[in-house]
């Protein structure tokens, strides 16, 4: 079996709860790459601006995905 058809077998409130789960490991990933953009030294490149706005991504992953695992809360409750 596929990861995706057992995605598709599980219930509503998993499928929310691992997708707020999945959102939360990019919201963690784009703190990280923030970190990355505003420590970088590098003289060279000092006048060179990031383009991705990581902090607004990471705020966008965090409140969805929170708002998923909350709504996916009687799935993960269920599971223990």
């Amino acid at each position: 079996m596929d990861v995706i058809t057992s995605f598709e077998l599980l219930s509503d409130a998993a499928q929310l709860a691992v997708i707020g789960g999945l959102l939360w490991a990019f919201a963690g990933f784009a703190v990280l790459m923030e970190r990355r953009r505003v420590k970088h030294r590098d003289v060279a490149q000092l006048e060179q601006v990031g383009w991705v706005p990581w902090t607004g991504l990471f705020m966008g992953a965090a409140m969805i995905g929170g708002g998923c695992l909350a709504m996916g809360l009687p799935a993960v409750i269920g599971a223990l």
